[in-house]
């Protein structure tokens, strides 16, 4: 037992995290031939249960809620759920999800609330007008007294918040001089934020949003006004390449992923990543690269 009564934890390091994530070249023509060289920073290789910018923005909320239950949010297909079942389930930790749509109450679990469900999530669904109110402290109070979850260390959806951000930086700090623009998928905006503080100066970081609306830019100096103080880094929001929106996967995107995973023999997740590298094929085909550019691409997850 430790002081407190509780038993002692395993501590984060004790789940091998496989830190720095490796950085590879690859050879692939619609980048050469501009003149464009790029390099896949395989953060889905970090931890098997705990993939990517999930681990690090994870990671400094664990220890900060100091083996308290977690509850977070997101909607039917979230990976961020699932990476916080998984955490929950690998440190002993109890884990509420709170759901977007309470329609799906009483339907089957997907896959992935499956996989929340296996891995020990309790999960609660809540209405969507509910849901877009959760940031106001009412509400919030609310939905956590309804989940049961009222004691619970609270984990913004998308693990997005001030620790997270700054532990992203970590991400930053590992590129510093390996390349001059580190391109990621964003959907929170709490890994860019991050990422953009850890690198040098003279590099930019790259965010691709993958939900519409044109909101990413706003959240992620409101991020870094939280993290830092204020803005850091030289970063910018790609807007134009959500394909429709979050879990928007059409017929030519899905080719696109399964081709440059097949060339690569990179697994290439879809909701983010085939977003990200689309993003980066059709930019540099309309030389948005300078020649001689040397692109970090962050691979954030694995197909589910």
């Amino acid at each position: 037992m430790s002081d407190n009564g509780r038993v002692p934890r395993p501590l984060l390091a004790d789940l091998s995290p496989r830190l720095p994530s490796p950085l590879t070249e690859i050879d692939d023509d619609r980048f050469a031939r501009h003149g464009v060289r790029v390099l896949l920073k395989r953060d889905d290789l970090i931890h098997p249960d705990l993939i990517g910018n999930k681990w690090r923005k994870l990671a400094p909320n664990l220890e900060a809620a100091r083996g308290r239950p977690l509850v977070t949010f997101g909607g039917a297909y979230s990976n961020h759920l699932r990476a916080t079942a998984a955490a929950g389930r690998l440190l002993g930790i109890a884990t509420t999800g709170i759901v977007r749509g309470d329609e799906l109450a009483g339907r089957p679990l997907n896959p992935s609330l499956a996989r929340c469900a296996a891995d020990g999530m309790r999960l609660h669904f809540v209405d969507r007008s509910a849901y877009r109110h959760k940031e106001d402290p009412a509400t919030l109070t609310a939905l956590l007294e309804a989940a049961g979850a009222r004691d619970a260390y609270v984990v913004p959806e998308g693990g997005s918040n001030a620790l997270a951000v700054r532990g992203c930086a970590a991400l930053g700090r590992e590129l510093r001089g390996r390349a001059d623009v580190v391109a990621l998928a964003c959907g929170t905006g709490g890994t860019l934020a991050g990422l953009a503080a850890g690198l040098a100066p003279d590099q930019r970081a790259l965010g691709v949003a993958v939900l519409k609306g044109g909101f990413l830019t706003a959240e992620v100096h409101a991020l870094q006004e939280a993290a830092f103080g204020g803005v850091r880094g030289s970063w910018q929001v790609a807007d134009g390449f959500h394909f429709g929106g979050y879990a928007r996967v059409p017929a030519e995107l899905r080719a696109f992923a399964e081709d440059f995973g097949q060339l690569h023999g990179v697994p290439v997740e879809h909701l983010y990543v085939a977003k990200m590298l689309h993003a980066l094929v059709a930019l540099t085909r309309s030389g948005a690269f300078r020649t001689g550019t040397t692109i970090a691409a962050v691979v954030t997850g694995a197909p589910q």
